[in-house]
């Protein structure tokens, strides 16, 4: 019995750092899904930064405020253009394809897509009178870092979380996930450097970022600077095929 017990034991100890070495390994598969290039009909240009060249859509060209947005790890740019240009037809909006995405060259990281959404926003400044945010899922990590170090008039979070580590270790939570993690993407901790109004908009039914991730960024704001909007009967992937998504997105910009 002694030795089936401790047969079973070594078992179990073997999956476990199995598994936590394949999670290790091909995390960046689980965190990013880089998507094909694809032909738009709107204006673009690429910027180099750190030896890569990062493309962007312009949509909108010559108005004098402006929006950049980030999307979600899966997003394409290119597929989500005519839209979003049909939504926000008196802004200048610009959308950034990840390194490793649509025409951008390299291979996604928290650093990387960090400095490249810094780059642009210096790039684009002097061209307008003020620059509001929008980030959605994955891109919010990255709207918040540029909101906490970058002067942004509006900045609009859709399905956030406070912190992917701490999305991983909900879905993870027998493992040492900050011991794992190459990319953390921690909203939390920048809310302190963030200056401009909020708006946060959440799917009443969102499978991948659980509501107690989402209510925790939320707290870290002052209640007076963040607006907050549940959107019912939609959940992560479809809350944008929503007639409210943009109208709530165009009502908090344009105010």
């Amino acid at each position: 019995m002694k030795k089936l017990l401790k047969r079973i034991s070594l078992l179990i100890l073997f999956m476990y750092v199995t598994l936590g070495l394949y999670l290790f390994f091909n995390q960046h598969h689980f965190l990013y899904f880089p998507t094909t290039d694809q032909v738009t009909k709107h204006e673009s240009f690429s910027f180099q930064n750190e030896g890569e060249s990062i493309h962007v859509i312009r949509l909108n060209p010559g108005y004098p405020k402006a929006i950049l947005y980030f999307g979600g790890n899966a997003e394409s740019m290119a597929e989500s253009a005519d839209y979003i240009a049909g939504q926000f037809p008196k802004f200048t909006v610009y959308l950034m394809d990840y390194r490793g995405y649509g025409a951008s060259s390299g291979q996604a990281s928290e650093s990387g897509l960090d400095s490249d959404a810094l780059k642009l926003y210096d790039s684009i400044k002097s061209k307008h009178t003020s620059i509001s945010i929008g980030g959605r899922s994955l891109g919010t990590g990255i709207a918040t870092y540029v909101a906490s170090k970058r002067e942004v008039e509006k900045l609009a979070l859709i399905t956030p979380f406070d912190s992917i580590l701490n999305v991983a270790q909900g879905m993870y939570p027998l493992y040492p996930v900050s011991l794992l993690l190459s990319d953390s993407y921690d909203s939390l901790a920048r809310v302190k450097d963030i200056k401009a109004q909020v708006l946060i908009v959440m799917a009443e039914n969102d499978k991948v970022i659980l509501r107690e991730r989402t209510e925790n960024l939320i707290h870290a704001f002052k209640q007076t600077q963040v607006k907050v909007v549940v959107i019912k009967n939609r959940g992560h992937i479809d809350i944008s095929s929503d007639k409210r998504y943009y109208k709530i997105m165009q009502d908090f910009i344009g105010q």
